[in-house]
């Protein structure tokens, strides 16, 4: 269901008011049948739904890129343009595990090279026709200040732990480059819609480039099945909440349904963040974790990407590859050297400075490596562009030609560095000849040379025979991986490294040099057997599956768009439920004669945000106002304590109350207070107290509330992750001493309790029932209204009871939570301000009935 409003996110992102319009610009285009596209009128309900009788067979995904998996190159004559697929792109290779004969792929990006205005549309066609790829076109002025200049010199720096603490370290925030790159994620949405079918097809958005993007997709398509997938690293709260745009991006990438990440640890800093700025909390069922966001599950996926193993496998086939290990061998190996060798992208992240002064440190401490050792440093050309990449540049050619000079010798360098672009074979080729592989990044989001490595190394029996190994002769390898990679993880049998350590990198490199053949064949097996399984393939057919069961449950939803610009998020409930209308529950009260009202109070008469709990004289007169009607029994429902409670509610004559939770309740002032269970023994007090104590002093930030039969530890003003988890470890320690104690251990929102077992609020809505059953008085009208779980009880008994006999067989029922959000109760409202209207509503009209 698409939401009828529109707000110009661009003004938004400039801080501009937003304007609305109705949607008088005609739809893009949308393609119902592959390789057909049809105009549609300007009517939502047709743009969203496809016709049964024309819908596709085969599934299809949509994969939205910053670049497309093209390579283009101008005609010999200057008329045209020569395009053919990308093979190294990862993009490409994924298809591999989507299975071509199951599911058509379509790809939406930029090309690497500027098209003219003129050539667009021919260059759009034949993309679309012989490649399945739109083309995104982007005027060179947007694109420079989009990728540039805040990707590559805002965001990217940042989501690698670098601060722009000062004008030369990264780029301060400029909002009109942020402005930039969400008109760029909208130009990408409008292309998308001319394509898809958004019933029916998968959209799978990757990096960072895109992150506003599914919010635009969401906004249009309410039920759109999206994927994101994050191919850098995800920074720390610490680091991300610097971003001034940090909540505007959270919210795009929430618009997701499934969000995917290298390594636990980049998701882990995702849900704090989402923890810690949006007050979102996770958590893993049957091994997924999800967040619940406005009623949607928001999955997260973790697994890292694999290569291509079919690409390799060829390319180590080729005789250009033989031809070349054979010469790096007469170069290197029949020469008595030992190739070390490093391959990175030419910027700050790489770390090649201190890999190339840590094998100055090797040569120092170990002498006898001295015109044995030398290390190959490729270096490939860095993707941005900047005085960073200067500095980067000149400091690697100052280094290298220093060391050379200073451990060199005729016929020998200890470090070459080859800054030139190499074709793939030949860096495939120094793969098979390296004793070991070096990748000392500060920071890279996955890093897939160690497995290009492993792979390499593996071989064939062509290169078998090149390098003079017997054909069943174990395989060896040797890898130094920084600990700050993405696939650090999974390469236990790598010797991990703090890349900052110069020492440590060195006594690296020596032990990678001196260690048994026996141990490396070990390692390099294992190595093997895992990236050979888990390789791009399996990855992309893992999440594509994850993607699936995720959206399942679309269908089964009702949807609808709230909030403006980019704060807009699709709300999807239960069809059945919804808001609750004042016209209809006042009819309902008029035409009834005995009516049952239960109220819950923190959260629902009064705002969980107020310092002052007590009731205001307004709220007071409401109450009142509806216990004069004899008709009426009105109960307050509320886990604080009975004392509290009388106090605050004394001018309430024939106010019923329900204390703790239901423990204690009273059916009117001037009544004693009676149980809704025997009394309890409240001695395991004496267990739980000192635990709860504990707690509370190793958690800044958290209280005991000591109620005459329960024991509350509240950590709503803690550090909400510490809180969190300690909470966890209360909610165990508690149950596990406690075990053979009449309580129950519960966990609320923000809060650990103990009570008497079998106490809820669901009792209170029982015992009001069979009261005015009774009493002869069996209700025709039921009002229950409650904000959070423990009323989800009370929700439940008034649901059941419809069919039994304490409700009459025609009364009005109302079951009403407060906001959006997964619940037993059949209508919501959205926030206290709107109950308190509701109840003067009512309030109004018991009035104007008790004086008639």
């Amino acid at each position: 269901m698409v939401s009828r409003s529109y707000s110009n996110l661009l003004e938004l992102a400039s801080g501009e008011t937003p304007s609305f319009d109705r949607l008088s610009r005609r739809i893009p285009r949308i393609m119902t049948v592959a390789g057909i596209i049809s105009d549609l009128d300007n009517d939502l309900s047709e743009s969203v739904c496809s016709d049964p009788s024309s819908s596709v067979q085969r599934e299809r995904i949509i994969i939205v890129a910053n670049q497309l998996p093209i390579r283009a190159q101008r005609k010999s004559d200057g008329r045209g343009w020569i395009f053919s697929w990308d093979e190294n792109s990862l993009l490409l290779q994924l298809r591999d595990g989507l299975g071509d004969d199951e599911i058509d792929v379509i790809y939406v990006g930029c090309l690497k090279e500027e098209i003219h205005v003129n050539e667009q549309d021919e260059v759009s066609h034949i993309l679309l026709e012989s490649f399945k790829c739109v083309p995104t076109f982007l005027p060179p002025d947007l694109f420079s200040r989009y990728y540039h200049e805040f990707c590559k010199q805002q965001l990217w720096p940042l989501f690698h732990y670098m601060l722009p603490l000062s004008p030369d370290l990264g780029g301060r925030f400029n909002r009109s480059l942020w402005q930039a790159y969400v008109s760029v994620n909208k130009i990408f949405a409008d292309r998308i819609m001319e394509v898809i079918n958004p019933e029916d097809d998968f959209v799978w958005v990757h990096d960072y480039h895109l992150m506003v993007l599914p919010t635009f997709l969401r906004k249009r398509f309410n039920r759109v099945k999206l994927g994101f997938f994050l191919h850098s690293p995800f920074p720390s709260s610490e680091i991300y909440k610097t971003l001034p745009i940090r909540e505007e991006l959270l919210r795009a990438l929430l618009n997701s349904d499934l969000i995917g990440f290298h390594t636990f640890d980049y998701a882990r800093h995702f849900l704090s963040c989402c923890s810690r700025m949006l007050g979102l909390t996770y958590e893993s069922k049957r091994g997924y974790i999800g967040l619940e966001y406005y009623g949607r599950t928001v999955s997260i996926k973790i697994l890292p990407v694999g290569i291509h193993m079919g690409q390799l496998q060829s390319v180590l086939s080729l005789t250009e590859t033989e031809a070349k290990v054979a010469e790096l061998i007469k170069q290197f190996r029949d020469q008595g050297k030992i190739m070390l060798l490093g391959v990175d992208d030419m910027d700050i992240f790489k770390g090649i400075s201190l890999k190339l002064l840590a094998m100055e440190q090797l040569l120092v401490q170990h002498p006898e490596w001295q015109g044995k050792v030398v290390l190959v440093q490729i270096a490939n050309p860095a993707r941005g562009r900047g005085r960073d990449v200067r500095e980067v540049q000149a400091e690697t050619y100052s280094t290298v030609e220093r060391i050379n000079q200073t451990f060199g010798r005729p016929g020998y360098d200890p470090i070459v560095l080859i800054d030139e672009p190499l074709k793939f074979y030949e860096r495939i080729a120094y793969y098979v000849v390296a004793e070991c592989c070096l990748v000392t990044a500060v920071r890279d989001g996955m890093n897939l040379i160690p497995y290009e490595y492993i792979i390499s190394r593996q071989g064939n029996e062509k290169l078998d025979k090149v390098l003079g190994l017997e054909p069943s002769s174990p395989k060896k390898s040797m890898l130094v991986v920084s600990e700050f990679i993405g696939c650090s993880p999974s390469l236990s049998g790598a010797i991990r490294v703090n890349p900052w350590n110069i020492d440590a990198v060195a006594d690296a490199m020596d032990c990678a040099l001196e260690m048994a053949d026996q141990e490396k064949q070990l390692r390099h097996e294992k190595h093997y057997r895992y990236v050979s399984t888990h390789d791009v393939g399996y990855w992309a057919r893992s999440f594509l599956q994850d993607l699936e069961r995720t959206c399942r449950e679309h269908v089964r939803r009702r949807c609808w768009g709230i909030g403006f610009g980019l704060s807009f998020r699709v709300v999807a409930l239960d069809p059945n439920f919804k808001k609750l209308s004042m016209e209809h529950i006042v009819s309902a009260y008029k035409q009834t004669t005995k009516r049952a009202i239960l109220l819950d109070y923190d959260g629902t008469l009064m705002p969980q945000g107020s310092i002052d709990k007590s009731p205001n004289t307004k709220t007071i007169d409401i109450l009142n106002s509806l216990c004069r009607d004899k008709n009426n029994m009105v109960f307050l429902v509320s886990a604080r304590s009975r004392s509290k409670l009388a106090e605050w509610f004394s001018p309430c004559e024939k106010l019923g109350i329900a204390a703790e939770h239901g423990y204690f309740l009273r059916l009117r002032r001037d009544t004693e207070w009676e149980t809704c269970i025997p009394v309890a023994d409240c001695s395991w007090k004496q267990i739980a107290e000192p635990v709860m104590k504990l707690y509370t002093e190793t958690t800044d930030g958290s209280t005991i509330e000591d109620k005459e039969t329960a024991l509350v530890w509240c950590y709503e003003d803690a550090d909400p992750d510490f809180g969190s988890c300690q909470a966890k470890e209360l909610l165990d320690h508690l149950e596990s001493v406690l075990a053979n104690e009449p309580v129950t251990v519960k966990s609320g929102q923000n809060l650990v309790e103990v009570k008497p077992q079998g106490v809820s609020k669901g009792l209170v809505a029982k015992r009001l029932l069979t009261t005015m059953q009774e009493r002869g008085m069996s209700p025709d009208f039921v009002l229950c209204i409650g904000d959070d779980r423990s009323d989800e009880d009370m929700f439940e008994v008034i649901t059941s009871s419809m069919t039994g006999p304490t409700i009459a067989p025609s009364a009005e029922v109302f079951a009403c939570t407060v906001g959006k959000k997964p619940s037993k109760a059949k209508y919501y409202l959205d926030d206290t301000v709107e109950i308190f209207r509701l109840m003067q509503g009512l309030a109004s009209v018991a009035e104007q009935m008790v004086t008639m």
